[in-house]
This record gives structure tokens, sequence and C-alpha cells, in this order.
């Protein structure tokens, strides 16, 4: 695994052994940071989920302004904290070791913002649906806010036509899509 484009182009990430974590492939990053790179130029990235924290170093890498990187495992923040330093990326990174529910109400604490909000739960166990109704009255999301969820091929989000939000977007590849979700 490495990182795609931008200051830190062709280095090479550490990701956690085990079966913790699913690294995002190359070729999916790739695809997904190709259809957001107009919205990253100095926007504040939120990264849940984070296990080795590609997704977060992607887009510092690519111009974004900060990335803040939840995770709540020991193993997996260490790995975050090696890419970081690793990168050169330490500058616009904070990492919180913390599940994600709290540290949404954490975020919104420090009066934090988010433009691009990334999550990439462990599948078919229903944390897209959770997150989601987190975010959907946190002060941490806004308008133009872009939330990307990650997630199984059978991952139903039937449920946000009774909602605040709305999918804009879909992009499936062979086992797992994106959804990007916005406000309605």
């Amino acid at each position: 695994m490495r990182v795609i484009a931008g200051k830190a182009k062709r280095l090479t990430l550490k990701t956690i052994d085990g079966l913790e974590t699913r690294p995002t492939t190359d070729r999916i990053k790739e695809t997904l940071f190709n259809m957001i790179n107009q919205e990253l130029a100095d926007c504040d990235f939120l990264d849940l989920f984070s296990g080795s924290g590609a997704i977060g170093i992607e887009a510092l890498s690519r111009g974004a302004r900060s990335a803040v990187f939840i995770e709540n495992s020991k193993a997996a923040l260490d790995c975050i904290k090696l890419n970081l330093h690793n990168t050169g990326l330490l500058a616009g990174a904070m990492v919180l070791a913390l599940d994600v529910i709290s540290s949404i109400r954490t975020l919104e604490l420090q009066g934090r913002v988010f433009d691009i909000i990334f999550m990439d739960p462990p599948y078919n166990q229903g944390l897209e649906q959770k997150v989601l109704n987190a975010l959907e009255h946190s002060s941490i999301v806004y308008r133009n806010t872009i939330i990307i969820v990650e997630a199984s091929m059978d991952t139903s989000f039937d449920y946000l036509d009774k909602s605040r939000f709305q999918i804009y977007r879909e992009k499936e590849y062979k086992t797992n899509k994106h959804v990007f979700i916005e406000l309605k």
C-alpha cells in the first residue's frame, strides 16, 4: 500500500497485521480520490475507523488543510502515527484514540466542522447507520459536507429516506462500494 499522489506520492504505508482491518486497495483509493479531487484543496477531512490512516494521509498528501483520524485500536493508532511520521504529514494531522460516536461529540465540543467525512467501518455490523444517525444533527456537518461511506455491496441505505441525508452518488467495485451522501 502506498500514497498515490501529492506531496507524499509513492511513499509506502505500513498496514496492521491480522484481520482487524481491511485496507482500501490502491486501485480503489485512486478511483475514490479522482472522484473527490476538486474538493480536497484546503478542506478539513475526517477519517472515521481510520485503520492504517491511508485515506486521511492521501487527503493530506493531495492538499487537505487538516485531517482528523479516529481509531480505537492500539495497533492501528500506532500504525497511523508511524505512517504520518514516515510521510512527513504530521503537521496537518490530529489522531484521536476514541470510538467513533464519542469522537463526534468531542469534535463538536471543539467546534470542528468538516468538508469531507470518510468512514470505512467493519462490514455488516450496522455501524454505518449508527454513525450517520449521530452525524445527522451534528454540528461537525454543514450544508456542503460530503460524507463517503465504504461498505459491502449488500449494505442497504434505505433508512436515509427518512433522514436529512440523501445519496447523490454511488460507485460499485467487485466486492464493495463507495456511497456519497449529503444533506438534503
